[in-house]
């Protein structure tokens, strides 16, 4: 094989890998992004999170939730994953997380989230 010929299917392997791993790498990057902000706006502006019958303060509920999702990291491949299998329920008795904001009725925490996420998606 002459110089050039390697040289070619040297960049054709590099060219493979980073059309591979970097498209996977955005996404997760994005996942964990989007991630980040849904966590990061439960119990701001007014609203608390309800986890099986019990208000928690902002911090205390964006720490579970975080908790969560270090220990269930494996079951989420995207942020949807997140928002139905970690942040709509608790697992332990499988009550759903509530979302409750000033003068409004209560609300799903997943059906929360997921309008909350659809809103950044169209921002960005």
């Amino acid at each position: 094989m002459s110089y050039t010929s390697k040289s070619i299917l040297q960049f054709l392997r590099v060219s493979l890998f980073l059309a591979i791993v970097l498209p996977e790498q955005t996404l997760a990057q994005s996942m964990d992004g989007e991630i980040d902000y849904l966590i990061s706006k439960v119990g701001r502006e007014g609203c608390s999170f309800v986890r099986n019958d019990r208000r928690y303060s902002g911090r205390d509920a964006r720490a579970h939730l975080c908790s969560k999702m270090r220990r269930n990291a494996h079951l989420v491949n995207n942020t949807e994953d997140f928002i139905i299998k970690l942040a709509s329920s608790s697992a332990t008795t499988g009550e759903p997380y509530i979302i409750r904001c000033r003068g409004e009725e209560d609300q799903l925490a997943g059906d929360w989230f997921s309008s909350l996420l659809s809103n950044y998606r169209q921002q960005r």
